[in-house]
């Protein structure tokens, strides 16, 4: 057994206790939180690691619950294009993805990962295929992850056949949702839009064997609801409902435009919208309702979405584009006050992952997955006004963060990764990203 004492640092646990300690400690052993508290009850115990967090502001890590890290790629490329619409994906990343070659991703994927080791997110939910080379990079990476196998079929029966065969190789390598960091998700890009029905049944047996939930898109635009509505006369949730879709857990991403009649009855199931709002507002998408879903009991946690979408996966910057949209829609200040916006970036994630037993919160016998931000640097002052869950919603970013822990190892220490070779990742992606396009400009002519 490893134990290491963090001292003499401001600790954010959140959580139900929600306790602060302004000049506080945290001990760990091995893989878990074994203690919290304040400087003057530190136990007088033999430490093997003893390490002065001074200056430091210590609190849960960040959970991405919805991006594609393999679209690391295509940044930059679907510039003025909205991604939310099946006819602005299809005509921009998807013509990328028929030319991209398996050997593309991995380095996407490492610069993805260091680029959230860097800014705070210790745990994420990914969506894409080619997972057989996104899983080598992120267990390397050392951070906790839902992978889902993409799924996209259009109506092809031969695609239909094709994914099933892969998604469920990828379920059994995985041993279903699995043991440890990673876990094993269904990904089906969208229901109703380019999952048919049949596919949709089948998932969801497969969804009955291996015990897996499912991350999806839904409701970007409204397609599914125009879709279902014409087809079985009734909304896509409700027929969601009667598939029974909804008895699975399920991270639906963007939920923007989720008819309020159904939110009640989305509270009922381990359903979870995953809001983006920088993607959102990049694609000229309108504001989700988050106020009005969580007010009605439905989980929220929070995304990037891609990185053609947002462009980083800086989730303080993601947190503060939250606040300020949810009160711009609604109306009014304050509408999502700065404490609920931390909860949605931790614990919302959590518990859509299924995971709020584990990780969330700084609470003894958890997960020691925490982050260390820099508490001397621009935006914290005036300490004795500016409250934390204010700074760091509305003042921080996440370059402030110093160093990243998942189950008890470092992932960054001093400002460094440990764990994975970043300069090495960026070179190889620029690399493939010029590659690429030459494969797309040789497609097209």
């Amino acid at each position: 057994m490893t134990t290491t004492l963090l001292h003499d640092a401001y600790i954010l646990c959140l959580g139900d206790s929600d306790r602060i300690f302004q000049q506080g400690y945290l001990v760990i052993e091995d893989d878990r939180i074994t203690d919290v508290g304040d400087m003057n009850a530190v136990p007088n115990h033999t430490f093997d690691h003893r390490i002065d967090t001074t200056g430091k502001l210590i609190m849960p890590g960040l959970v991405n619950a919805h991006t594609h890290t393999p679209m690391t790629l295509f940044r930059g490329l679907a510039e003025g294009v909205s991604l939310f619409t099946l006819d602005g994906w299809y005509n921009t990343i998807r013509t990328l993805e028929l030319v991209m070659t398996p050997d593309m991703v991995p380095a996407a994927v490492a610069v993805a990962c260091a680029e959230m080791i860097r800014t705070g997110t210790t745990t994420f939910a990914d969506q894409y295929f080619f997972m057989d080379q996104v899983i080598p990079t992120v267990a390397q990476s050392g951070l906790r992850a839902a992978l889902g196998y993409g799924v996209v079929e259009l109506g092809d029966p031969a695609a239909r056949e094709r994914e099933l065969t892969q998604l469920e190789g990828f379920l059994e390598e995985m041993g279903g949702k699995g043991e440890g960091r990673l876990q094993a998700w269904i990904g089906p890009h969208a229901f109703f839009v380019d999952n048919s029905l049949e596919l949709m049944e089948r998932e969801r047996i497969l969804a009955d064997k291996y015990g897996a939930g499912f991350h999806i898109h839904l409701s970007t635009t409204g397609e599914e609801d125009l879709f279902s509505n014409e087809h079985f006369g009734m909304s896509a949730v409700q027929k969601m409902a009667a598939l029974g879709m909804l008895d699975h857990p399920i991270i639906a991403a963007h939920s923007v435009t989720i008819p309020e009649a159904d939110w009640s009855t989305l509270a009922r199931y381990p359903f979870t919208a995953v809001t983006c709002p920088s993607a959102s507002m990049r694609a000229g998408a309108d504001a989700a309702p988050i106020v009005g879903m969580r007010g009605a009991g439905v989980n929220i946690a929070l995304g990037t979405d891609n990185v053609c979408n947002s462009n980083d996966y800086d989730l303080f910057t993601e947190m503060r584009t939250l606040a300020k949209l949810a009160s711009f829609r609604e109306k009014r200040p304050g509408a999502l006050p700065a404490r609920d916006v931390l909860a949605i970036a931790t614990a919302g994630g959590a518990k859509a992952l299924g995971l709020a037993d584990q990780i969330g919160d700084l609470t003894p016998g958890k997960q020691a997955d925490l982050i260390l931000l820099d508490h001397t640097g621009i935006g914290w002052q005036p300490y004795s006004a500016n409250d934390p869950f204010t700074a760091l919603v509305y003042s921080i970013h996440g370059l402030q963060v110093t160093d990243t822990m998942v189950a008890g190892h470092w992932l960054l220490r001093n400002q460094q990764w440990t764990t994975l070779d970043y300069p090495a990742a960026a070179y190889q992606l620029n690399g493939n990203a010029h590659r690429l396009l030459t494969l797309s400009h040789s497609a097209k002519t």
